[in-house]
């Protein structure tokens, strides 16, 4: 069983409340569309106490609205929140590729990285390797998973647990923004990506930091005015 990407946990409720969240990022369950725990323990093969667990933690998130006597529902996407979110996002993946370059610079300077950096710098290839294959061949469903992979990648490597957990409680509510705009700017988004792995494996903390803050706020004025022009 693979740790969920949001907060690296492995328990049935965990795994669950992923599926959960995979299935209303990506439509499968739409907003509005009223959920049971009978309906989702049948429909992912587990009991129905993880499942409960599940939602009511996707309720804190905010990807479900619970009711009395009204049941549960899947919540519209934070359209609203979502430059705040934004924001939020800038400057935390901004301190994160700093911390991250620097820790690579003395890693260097000092005979080489450790396991765990090396551990966690070839995952981060090889999800750079599959991003590039699944822009080729058209698969930009695959890359919004794939984003927020890498980015976690990268708070890993700044050996930050404030600054990773921080990113972690956004993480769901950033896959679910970048889903609904990965047609638009996901394609031309994702090859940013290398720009900011070569300056923090060359140890430029400044040109690590530029470089993903530019990156979230393309991202954030390419979505707010893709969602503007369509709400006006």
């Amino acid at each position: 069983m693979q740790p969920s990407l949001v907060n690296g946990d492995s328990t049935p409720r965990a795994r669950v409340q992923d599926e959960i969240r995979r299935d209303i990022i990506f439509g499968t369950l739409p907003a509005g569309t009223r959920i049971t725990e009978a309906s989702l323990a049948a429909k992912y093969g587990i009991s129905r106490v993880p499942v409960r667990e599940a939602l009511r933690a996707l309720e804190v998130e905010g990807f479900v609205e619970s009711k009395p006597f009204a049941g549960s529902t899947v919540s519209e996407i934070p359209v609203d929140d979502a430059d705040d979110l934004f924001a939020v996002r800038e400057a935390l993946e901004a301190a994160t590729a700093r911390r991250a370059a620097r820790r690579a610079a003395a890693h260097f300077s000092s005979g080489g990285p450790d396991s765990h950096w090396w551990e966690t710098r070839r995952e981060l290839a090889a999800i750079l390797d599959e991003g590039d294959e699944a822009v080729g061949s058209g698969q930009v469903e695959l890359l919004p998973e794939l984003n927020i992979r890498f980015h976690l990648g990268i708070a890993e490597l700044s050996r930050s647990s404030s600054l990773t957990a921080l990113l972690r409680q956004i993480a769901g509510k950033i896959e679910w923004l970048y889903a609904a705009d990965v047609g638009s700017r996901g394609i031309r988004s994702w090859a940013e990506h290398r720009g900011i792995m070569a300056a923090i494996d060359a140890g430029n903390a400044q040109a690590a930091e530029q470089e993903m803050g530019a990156h979230v706020h393309g991202s954030r004025l390419g979505y707010l005015s893709r969602f503007t022009e369509k709400d006006g």
